[in-house]
C-alpha cells in the first residue's frame, strides 16, 4: 500500500523479500561457511597429525642427544683411567731410570734399562688408546650436538604447527579470511621447518 510517497509493507511483502534474500545472499554466504569451516577442518585434522609426529620425531632426537652425551662421558672416563695407567707407567720408567743410574753393577744396568723398555713400550700403547678413547668421546659430544640441534628445529616446528591450530581455531570462530589465510601461512612455516630438521639443518 501506497499512499503520498509512504509505502507500508505487509507480512507478505516482507516473507517475499525476506526469501528473495536468502535464495540469492544468504544461501551463498552459508556455502561459503560450510566450505570454510570444511577447509579449516581439514586443515587442523592434517596439521595435528603431522605435529604429533613431529613432536614424537623431537623427543627421540632428545633422548638421542642424552644418550650419546652419555656415551661421550663414558668414552672420556675411560680415556682418563687410560692416562692415569700411562701416569703410573711413566713414574715406574722414571724410578728405573733413576734405580739404573744409581746402580753400578752392568746386570742390574740391564735389569733396569729392560724395565725401562718395556714401560716405554706399554706407555705407547696406552697412549695411543687414550686417544682413541678422546677421538671417541669427541665424536659422541659432535653427534649429541647435532641430536639436540634436530630436537630444537622439531620442537620449533611443533610450535610452528601449534600457532596454525589457534589460528584455524579463531579463524572458525570468528570467520575471518586474513585469519584462514594466517593459519596457512603459520601452518606452511611449521612443515618447512620440520623439512629442515629431516634434513639436519
Amino acid at each position: 500500500m501506497s499512499s503520498g510517497g509512504f509505502h507500508v509493507h505487509g507480512p507478505h511483502d516482507h516473507e517475499l523479500e525476506h526469501a528473495a534474500q536468502g535464495a540469492h545472499g544468504h544461501g551463498e554466504e552459508d556455502a561459503d561457511t560450510r566450505k570454510m569451516t570444511n577447509q579449516i577442518a581439514m586443515f587442523t585434522a592434517i596439521i595435528a597429525t603431522v605435529g604429533a609426529i613431529f613432536a614424537y620425531l623431537g623427543g627421540a632426537t632428545q633422548a638421542n642427544a642424552g644418550l650419546y652425551k652419555n656415551n661421550a662421558a663414558l668414552k672420556k672416563t675411560a680415556a682418563a683411567n687410560q692416562w692415569n695407567y700411562f701416569q703410573a707407567k711413566s713414574t715406574k720408567q722414571s724410578l728405573a731410570e733413576v734405580s739404573r743410574d744409581l746402580t753400578a753393577g752392568q746386570a742390574e744396568k740391564d735389569k733396569y734399562q729392560a724395565k725401562i723398555d718395556r714401560y716405554e713400550k706399554e706407555k705407547a700403547e696406552i697412549k695411543t688408546e687414550a686417544e682413541k678413547l678422546e677421538a671417541e668421546a669427541t665424536q659422541w659430544d659432535k653427534r649429541s650436538d647435532e641430536q639436540m640441534h634436530q630436537h630444537h628445529r622439531w620442537a620449533q616446528a611443533t610450535t610452528a604447527l601449534q600457532v596454525a591450530i589457534a589460528l584455524a581455531a579463531i579463524a572458525l570462530l570468528t570467520r575471518k579470511r586474513w585469519l584462514e589465510y594466517g593459519m596457512f601461512g603459520v601452518g606452511a612455516i611449521g612443515i618447512g621447518i620440520g623439512v629442515l630438521a629431516a634434513l639436519h639443518i
